[in-house]
């Protein structure tokens, strides 16, 4: 997430509900991207810092455990950069040029100078992100995955052109031999039925062969892997999308709930000020009176029923709109409730951890040092192959 301010529920919903799950069936790693939030605020950098930790402080206080996720800051771990400038060597200013974000958020940001190699070059910061650990999934929504697919192609492009050595087949061919003469054997019909027939099956089951192997090390499973596939060693693995539903968290208006819309409500907004906004919200402009029937389709207070209320209240907000035996004001008590019953923990939990900025700390600390480990194992892998290893 890049720390550009306060979260706010549409987070909650459409993002950290997902991450709570995916850290009990993943190793996961969330990170705060204060370099990320450079590329289209670089002009006002003041906020970055604060609203990083205020950001891992949110994430705690909903249920983000660092212990059973890596929590960090981006900007403590430089292997993401340094990542990021060889990668930038091999990649075509074409692939960045047609992401679609580019242009799209061009257009929607006119008022920022977007006209740095920065905010062209982000998504190839993204892929530096991804593939320094490896990753098997990214969680994102629809809008993201062209992002992915230009981490796939990246990944492939530096294992097509830095994955082969010189004796490359032959250490293939000594690999297989170590799983012995069955499993050797499969293996090359495996590989001739993918790349003589093209069967793609046959490359899941290779896949499947070679991760059930225990007497063959990691090395030889990329190679043997890499030989498959007609190309090298799978040095940098392609991470899959890993898709999300989009928040259907509205906002005040009903519309997506956003900053740019200042319809938000904040994640730990003070209780009178969340209750006002609720109080005030726009409703179906039909019921101009008390006593006029309204259709609850129109109004953005239903939307909001749709996400906090059980049937029961949704089945008293509907007859009483319909049929005007219900006021407005009295159709949003049910929603004041909800909604403040949902942030009394989240406020709780937050104030603690603000009373012990040190806890927030070390969580940063630990989480930071813990990623920047598997990153310089990575990019060690990455200098080596790229002959770097100036030692």
């Amino acid at each position: 997430m890049r720390p550009t301010g306060s979260l706010h529920l549409g987070h909650y919903h459409g993002v950290l509900k997902n991450w709570i799950n995916l850290q009990h069936e993943y190793e996961c790693f969330f990170f705060v991207a204060d370099w990320h939030a450079l590329t289209t605020n670089y002009e006002d950098t003041s906020p970055i810092s604060a609203s990083a930790s205020q950001m891992v402080v949110d994430w705690l206080s909903v249920g983000i455990n660092p212990g059973e996720a890596t929590l960090f800051v981006q900007s403590r771990v430089p292997e993401h950069a340094e990542l990021h400038l060889l990668l930038s060597m091999i990649t075509p200013v074409s692939w960045l040029e047609r992401v679609p974000s580019y242009k799209d958020q061009q257009d929607k940001l006119k008022e920022k100078d977007l006209s740095t190699y920065g905010f062209l070059g982000y998504p190839l910061l993204q892929t530096a992100d991804i593939l320094i650990y490896k990753a098997g999934y990214v969680p994102v929504g629809e809008d993201q995955v062209a992002h992915i697919e230009m981490s796939r192609e990246v990944a492939r492009r530096f294992n097509y052109i830095y994955g082969r050595d010189a004796d490359y087949g032959e250490k293939a061919e000594e690999a297989a031999r170590k799983m012995g003469k069955k499993n050797s054997k499969l293996y090359s019909k495996i590989r001739k039925d993918y790349q003589e027939d093209g069967n793609s099956e046959a490359l899941e089951k290779g896949r499947a062969l070679l991760e059930s192997q225990q007497n063959i090390s990691v090395g030889d499973k990329e190679r043997l892997l890499g030989y498959i596939e007609g190309g090298g060693k799978v040095i940098l693995p392609e991470p899959q999308p890993l898709l999300t539903q989009d928040s259907k968290m509205p906002g005040l208006d009903g519309e997506k709930m956003s900053k740019s819309y200042n319809n938000t409500i904040g994640l730990r907004e003070e209780p009178e000020s969340v209750e006002q906004k609720l109080k005030t919200m726009p409703t179906d402009p039909a019921r101009v009176r008390r006593a006029d029937p309204g259709n609850p389709s129109r109004c953005p207070v239903w939307k909001l029923h749709n996400v906090y209320s059980n049937d029961d209240v949704k089945s008293w907000a509907i007859k009483g709109c319909k049929s005007a035996s219900i006021g407005c004001v009295d159709c949003k008590g049910p929603l004041i409730d909800s909604v403040l019953k949902e942030q009394q923990p989240v406020r709780e939990r937050a104030q603690e951890y603000l009373s012990n900025p040190e806890s927030v700390q070390a969580v940063i600390d630990e989480g930071s040092e813990r990623a920047r480990e598997i990153a310089r194992d990575t990019l060690e892998e990455v200098k080596n192959a790229m002959g770097l290893n100036h030692r």
